[in-house]
């Protein structure tokens, strides 16, 4: 996860000023990870908060702290043990910044690099990082180093669609739609099957012949088929065998997928082709209701998610992916 600045940008237009705090460095355990951030601004009963830094009490204090600041911007430091009662055992170093429409327009770079908790000259150590990342095209972590802060600005790097937007459909939105890595596309054949109100990271597609928006889908895509009709999600499937995805599921019981594979057979694709479609999907031991199902499938993408993560070392373990990898 890096520096939502959509997210950012949605906050403050909603709330005027608004507190950013973010995990800059952490020592031993703590409740989450480096660049893992909340917002908070003041509301008439007090404060309100979007995202977690996790830890209760370490985010409770912070986020009081966070309401009043009347500093740009603070970093400090805090022993979850002694100062906060809590068990992790570690230290977390919190950068709480103020912002406001005006500092936006600063922001909008591929990498957000800023003096941490007070103003200071570009140190040569971050002149360098940052030339090496532009020349070099690398993702960087979120990181404090030499008293500034380098946060990537996030970009969801998993392409999925959901055919379907019936009662599983919308389960399955409502769940993955809040993670910050899926880029989804939510596709039915018409504009009134989809509900009033959709997720702000979700894209609604409609069309008469579905099937025929597959070839628009990246190759790196995961693809989730529950439509309201078995004819409709064997067009899928076999738009889907005739490209190429990441991950294609389908919705259905042992019967229907035996009836599908000799469909499929019969429309020229190989028994190869034919097991890269999972069926069923999700975890049936957990049961048939719509969020049953979607909490089993969410499950499975993001298991697949981690098998598939990579993270190879950098000379300086700093920079951990590419670009490219992340943007595709």
């Amino acid at each position: 996860m890096g520096f939502d600045l959509e997210g950012l940008k949605a906050a403050v237009a909603t709330h005027g000023r608004v507190t950013r705090v973010v995990i800059a460095a952490i020592r031993g355990s703590s409740p989450r990870e480096v660049g893992a951030a909340m917002l908070v601004w003041c509301t008439e009963d007090g404060f309100a908060q979007s995202g977690t830094i996790g830890g209760g009490a370490l985010e409770y204090e912070a986020a009081q702290r966070a309401a009043s600041q009347d500093t740009p911007s603070i970093l400090s430091t805090h022993a979850l043990g002694p100062d906060l009662g809590q068990c992790c055992g570690g230290s977390v170093t919190l950068l709480s910044e103020v912002f406001e429409v005006i500092d936006l327009d600063a922001l909008n770079h591929d990498v957000i690099a800023r003096p941490a908790g007070g103003k200071s000259n570009m140190p040569l150590s971050i002149h360098r990082r940052l030339s090496r990342l532009r020349n070099q095209g690398e993702y960087p972590q979120a990181q404090l180093i030499d008293g500034w802060m380098i946060e990537p600005v996030h970009r969801p790097n998993r392409p999925l669609w959901i055919w379907g937007a019936g009662h599983v459909g919308r389960a399955l939105v409502d769940v993955l739609s809040p993670l910050p890595d899926h880029a989804i596309t939510w596709v039915d054949t018409a504009a009134d099957r989809f509900p009033q109100s959709i997720h702000g990271g979700v894209t609604p597609v409609w069309a008469e012949n579905p099937a025929l928006l597959v070839a628009h889908a990246p190759s790196s895509a995961q693809h989730l088929v529950l439509t309201y009709s078995h004819e409709l999600d064997l067009a899928l499937c076999h738009a889907l065998l005739k490209h190429d995805f990441a991950f294609a599921g389908l919705i259905g019981s042992a019967t229907k997928w035996a009836r599908f594979r000799s469909r499929l057979a019969a429309l020229g694709h190989g028994p190869e082709q034919i097991t890269r479609i999972t069926c069923p999907i999700g975890d049936p031991n957990l049961g048939k209701h719509p969020q049953m199902i979607a909490i089993g499938v969410a499950a499975q993408l993001l298991a697949l998610d981690a098998r598939h993560e990579t993270t190879p070392a950098a000379s300086d373990g700093a920079e951990v992916k590419q670009w490219k990898d992340r943007r595709a």
